[in-house]
């Protein structure tokens, strides 16, 4: 009996391969709206209908499917053409942000029935989204409607829906692996299982017996060049110290060698046929240990080659820097706090994977080929240098396109596979592709630093701060990308937003033999400031001072310099101020809240707040160039560098020439993320997506907005003040010229109606936010419930207030899943012991609360039409105003992230025992000092 399966109703017969699932099934056969996320069934991306139910396709064999009905996203609309009404729902609530999941809730979603959707945490419980916070996905469940409809001249500040929108809900919009390559090979890596080794030989022969393998690769095949594999505007940021493929590994997981073949079970089985004999050497796994004499050195490389700060002690980087006196502002304070606390790795867990896919092209001018690289970056045009850098590459031999992007949050911002797969696409001449399941994200790809800060601060009694003191160690792994970076930036705004005559800090970026660290959003400062909000907040309980009142009196006001121990940066300016706006929000939040009402009887109750600063861009300057041109049928064309990956930038670009140009969002087209058909942008990263390359594209806008008038004025003979842009023509004088018109007639006079802008990203200015939680935590289990929470942002000009609110919301999802339950833990080896989502644990709908956003009323005189940034603030405040809530409700400090459950009930069984010793109840004295 031959095999038969229809598929969106078109019949298949072709057999798949044994021990094929079906999601792999249908993306051979073109339906890429069948997302791959984790390969186990924990994320719901893969979800399609099998004869109507849902399942998990990359669970489900694919030989099951034989004589049944399946339907994927793409097969979900009506058979006349019609949106399905799930899809648009979604599209009327915009419930995504990258969109990468949002094919297996729509799929999910479609299936529900009336006691399933009143109960969307069990029924959606299958499902991750890493983006949203789920709110805009529930509002899309229930009907809620957020989009506007465009209005000419009226984009900026109203909630218009993301371009790509209807493309995400029909499965449509194309990421990274969406396309179809002739002749494409697959690539798998060996990796290293040991922390530390010499690689002493490496046999091959046996992998490329495998039927179907085309080429090994080893660190005999690759170049002698070091590198680094972070990605900045200026290379020089980070130590080169890296090797495409290595002779020498440093953690558990690094590339050993790199096979390539027809089919990935075959590259698979080829990694497993390799030889490798290691010496193995000493590791060191503690950054502390890495920096005394005698510990095992990660990398003996020159310092000032690799531009290593001291590499005989595994320092990468450091910064030391005294304002004042600290020993005499400790000396003034009535009280002084002292104490350490601790963060943990985090992965981005991105639900598209790393991946990239090279092939070649012929150059439009016919002088030959050119490598394409199709990446999942944040970066195309950066990786695009380092990639003709490394290989010794013209520029116009590479070309490097972004897709859409299924989320980055700061990982992207690497170079992790396009290197290899162009090595090997050169020496083949072949497409090759390499994807990283969901196990090398965990232990191939980057995590969030682990930080270890100790803190001493002091205060007079009335409240005003004398000294601040940090000593911090940021472990940055195996490899330096971003270490000295993070490290610096994590003591620059968490200092710099109070104000204190005497400052101190010794910073050390560290290496060690685990799997490295990387770019994560808040690049540092969600470390610190979780130290330095949860000192503030102690050093007010301890004084009797309401936590808020003590910010007030020492916080950096408007206008002020912002100053930290580790050097001012004399570009970073206070351009708007809506901190004190933030606090007011969390001070009606207090008087206001009755949600203690719905505390569990016999559950401890108490309430925090946290703040934080960040710069709206990264130092050193962070470009971007973008043109506006009016074309042949009346629309315009941005063409703009910057990623597409959920942060909206796209609609708040359309958005802003809309405006300039007094048109609708409709009658715009965008080109991005490719390096052939855009001008030069730094990258998608340090939340410069619409702060710098808005800016670029404001400056384009309204240089069009100009040419346009001028020439419709010379042609209509009217003077220039009485010419006006319209949705699809100018007025001049009573007079309409259509653009088309007008467009034709500059093309007979050979004029180009187009216009370039550009930005460098400097000066810059400062965002502020604000957290506040109440929390309820059950003494007898350490369970913690949140009551409430709300979110004070300063984000300047809201652009687009239904995105903003996304971009705060996911922030805080993120953040609490960092904050309670998630940690990338490795062993006294340094391999990671939780490579799956459900042994990592993402936040899922049922974990995250509602959160109540609140944007000030600033304009920031920087930014595009007084925008700030707000994709990365929104995280650093949560995790300290979550431990200054369990601190007011238990009288326990908590030093060290996540709040894990079991942690919470052992510190409060013991800080019981304490009390009971000495006669007194944590329940009646809520101040009772403790740390944990």
């Amino acid at each position: 009996m031959s095999y038969a399966v229809h598929v969106n109703g078109q019949p298949f017969d072709a057999e798949p391969r044994p021990g094929q699932c079906l999601r792999t099934y249908l993306r051979d056969r073109g339906w890429f709206g069948v997302k791959k996320g984790c390969d186990a069934g924990d994320c719901g991306a893969c979800t399609v209908h099998v004869d109507g139910e849902p399942v998990h396709s990359c669970l489900y064999p694919a030989v099951r499917a034989a004589g049944r009905r399946v339907t994927t996203v793409e097969g979900l609309a009506e058979p006349d053409g019609e949106l399905h009404p799930v899809q648009r729902r979604f599209l009327a609530a915009q419930g995504f942000q990258c969109g990468f999941c949002t094919a297996g809730f729509l799929m999910t979603t479609a299936t529900l029935k009336g006691d399933q959707l009143a109960d969307l945490p069990r029924a959606l419980k299958g499902n991750l989204c890493r983006c949203t916070g789920y709110r805009a996905i529930e509002d899309a469940i229930r009907g809620v409607t957020h989009v506007e409809e465009p209005r000419p001249g009226e984009s900026v500040g109203r909630n218009l829906g993301a371009p790509a929108g209807p493309q995400v809900v029909t499965g449509t919009a194309r990421y990274t692996f969406d396309i179809e390559v002739e002749g494409l090979l697959h690539m798998k890596l060996l990796r290293s299982p040991h922390p530390h080794a010499r690689i002493v030989s490496i046999d091959t022969g046996d992998a490329l017996r495998v039927p179907g393998v085309r080429l090994v690769l080893t660190h005999h095949d690759a170049p002698e060049r070091l590198f680094s594999s972070a990605r900045h505007e200026h290379p020089t940021e980070d130590p080169d110290d890296t090797r495409v493929l290595d002779d020498t590994v440093r953690f558990v997981g690094q590339r050993v060698a790199a096979v390539v073949a027809d089919t990935e079970g075959a590259a698979e089985e080829g990694c497993r046929r390799i030889a490798v004999e290691y010496e193995v050497l000493p590791h060191v796994l503690d950054p502390e240990e890495a920096m005394r004499p005698g510990a095992p050195v990660v990398h003996a490389k020159d310092a000032a080659d690799c531009r290593i700060s001291r590499p005989e002690n595994n320092v990468v980087g450091e910064v030391h820097g005294e304002i004042g006196s600290v020993q005499q502002g400790f000396a003034e304070a009535d009280l002084v706090y002292e104490e350490t606390f601790r963060t943990q790795r985090v992965q981005h867990a991105s639900l598209e994977t790393h991946g990239a896919l090279a092939y070649f092209e012929e150059k439009e001018d016919g002088t030959g080929e050119r490598i394409v690289v199709r990446s999942s970056t944040q970066v195309p045009f950066l990786t695009r240098r380092a990639l003709c850098a490394l290989y010794d590459l013209p520029q116009d031999a590479v070309r490097v396109v972004a897709g859409r992007v299924g989320g980055g949050f700061g990982g992207k911002q690497e170079m992790l596979t396009e290197d290899i797969v162009v090595l090997a696409a050169r020496r083949l001449h072949r497409p090759v592709k390499l994807e990283f399941t969901r196990a090398e994200q965990f232990f191939g790809a980057t995590t969030r630093h682990p930080f270890t800060i100790g803190i001493k601060a002091g205060a007079r009694q009335d409240g005003t701060l004398t000294a601040l003191q940090l000593r911090v160690v940021s472990n940055t792994g195996a490899y330096g990308n971003h270490g000295p970076a993070v490290m610096f930036h994590s003591v620059g705004e968490s200092m710099a937003v109070y104000r204190a005559p005497h400052k101190k800090v010794d910073a050390y970026s560290v290496y060690t033999h685990c799997v490295p660290a990387g770019a994560f959003r808040g690049y540092g400062l969600g470390q610190v400031t979780f130290a330095v909000e949860s000192t503030m907040d102690e050093l007010a309980r301890r004084l009797g001072i309401d936590p808020l009142v003590f910010r007030e009196r020492n916080i950096i006001g408007p206008g002020e310099h912002m100053i930290s121990p580790g050097g001012e940066e004399e570009d970073l300016q206070i351009a708007s101020y809506g901190l004190d706006q933030c606090l007011k929000v969390v001070r009606d939040a207090i008087a206001g809240d009755r949600s203690a009402a719905d505390a569990p009887e016999g559950w401890l109750v108490g309430q925090g707040t946290a703040m934080s600063m960040i710069a709206t861009g990264p130092p050193g300057g962070h470009y971007a160039d973008a043109t506006v041109t009016l074309l042949e049928d009346g629309t315009y064309d941005i063409a703009v560098g910057t990623a597409e990956f959920g942060n909206g930038t796209t609609t708040v670009h359309k958005q802003i020439t809309a405006g300039a140009l007094g048109t609708t969002v409709d009658r715009i087209t965008i080109r991005q993320s490719d390096t052939d058909v855009v001008r030069h942008d730094t990258g998608a990263f340090g939340s410069a997506g619409t702060v710098v390359a808005g800016k670029a594209v404001m400056r384009a806008a309204n240089g069009l907005a100009e040419k346009l008038l001028t020439f419709a004025a010379e042609y209509a003979r009217t003077p220039r003040s009485q010419c006006q842009l319209l949705t699809d023509a100018v007025e001049c004088a009573g007079r309409t010229v259509s653009l088309k018109e007008l467009h034709q007639t500059a093309r007979e006079r050979d004029v180009a109606l187009t216009a370039a802008g550009h930005w460098g990203g400097s000066p810059r200015s400062v965002a502020f936010n604000a957290q506040w939680f109440r929390v309820a935590v059950d003494p007898d289990t350490g369970e913690i419930k949140i009551l409430r929470s709300v979110h004070a942002a300063d984000a300047g000009k809201v652009m687009n207030p239904m995105q903003c609110r996304g971009q705060v919301e996911g922030g805080v999802a993120q953040a609490l899943g960092a904050t309670l339950f998630e940690q990338v833990l490795v062993d006294a080896a340094g391999k990671v012991l939780t490579p799956a989502f459900r042994r990592y644990r993402l936040p899922a709908y049922a974990d995250v609360p509602r959160t109540e956003v609140h944007f000030m009323e600033t304009s920031d005189a920087i930014g595009p039409l007084g925008a700030k940034s707000m994709s990365e603030s929104p995280f650093n405040p949560v995790a300290p105003a979550f431990g200054n809530a369990l601190r007011d409700a238990t009288g326990v400090r908590f030093t060290e992230v996540p709040f894990l459950r079991d942690k919470v009930w052992l510190a409060l069984a013991e800080h019981r025992t304490a009390n009971e010793e000495e006669g007194w109840s944590a329940r009646a004295h809520p101040g009772r000092e403790g740390s944990v």
